[in-house]
């Protein structure tokens, strides 16, 4: 499916199934040839069954518009806990997450994903003694997945466009950029996500369809994750947003939260996104 100049995308986890037979049949049954696909439980499976799995994965005819990486141990119960526990930044847990991406790397080369979005975690400020840390293991993951022409995207929402942009320059690698969701800034209280847009704009490799309600405590608590085109995310000035920002790739519907029906949600996205353009 095509709206406007973008292949819509569902993402694999928005689905609800970790069985890759069940997955493939609710992508189609969504009108949908596209799909960012979850890596981290391949990686953790063991090698009978992943393999299996990505035979499947490989005759399934679908078009894969980046994997994903998440990581056990990570904590979402609050902002406060994510900002302890998520992506890079624990250094106890960095050798095995570490091995993950690298693992993750392998499964993308069999499939012929070349971009992996990952939360790399909230990066300190730059005079922060830990900034210089997430710089260095940022840039091993992102060196790791170069060596196979894959780009390493950044989720957006822990920081405002402005410091991530500055992150994202001192990273020295030319594989690097940010699968944009504009939800994320709204959850996570991290800025406007249209002003985002234009500051992040040659960065954008990817992008996800999610929307949400900001919290009356912004950056504090959690704001509400609610179906695409009925929240703060306008449809409309949305993909104009990108339009000026020159992008033109996929765009993956995400459904997270506590949807009682994510398939349905999803969907409303869909119809959202074709009105915007009429």
């Amino acid at each position: 499916m095509k709206i406007g100049n973008h292949d819509i995308a569902v993402c694999s986890w928005s689905l609800r199934t970790t069985d890759p037979s069940a997955m493939i049949r609710a992508t189609r049954e969504l009108g949908l040839s596209h799909c960012q696909l979850a890596l981290t439980p391949l990686v953790l499976a063991d090698e009978t069954s992943r393999q299996t799995q990505i035979n499947l994965l490989l005759s399934s005819g679908l078009t894969w518009t980046a994997g994903m990486i998440s990581f056990p141990g990570e904590d979402y119960a609050s902002i406060a806990s994510i900002k302890r526990t998520g992506g890079f930044v624990p250094d106890a847990d960095w050798p095995r997450r570490r091995q993950i991406a690298q693992d993750a790397l392998a499964i993308a080369e069999s499939l012929s994903i070349k971009k992996i979005s990952t939360h790399i975690g909230f990066v300190p400020p730059s005079n922060d003694e830990h900034y210089p840390i997430m710089i260095q293991r940022t840039r091993e993951i992102a060196e790791l997945w170069n060596t196979a022409g894959v780009d390493l995207l950044l989720e957006t929402g822990q920081e405002e466009a402005t410091e991530l942009l500055q992150f994202l320059n001192d990273v020295p690698c030319r594989n690097i950029g940010v699968n944009f969701d504009p939800a994320n800034m709204i959850l996570y209280g991290a800025g406007d996500p249209f002003e985002a847009i234009a500051i992040l704009a040659q960065r954008i490799g990817h992008v996800h369809i999610k929307d949400a309600i900001p919290s009356e405590n912004r950056g504090i608590e959690w704001g509400r994750e609610v179906p695409f085109g009925t929240g703060e995310v306008k449809p409309k000035k949305f993909l104009a947003s990108l339009a000026a920002a020159n992008y033109t790739g996929p765009l993956s519907i995400e459904r997270e939260g506590r949807a009682a029906n994510p398939i349905e949600d999803i969907h409303t996205a869909i119809t959202a996104l074709s009105n915007a353009i009429t």
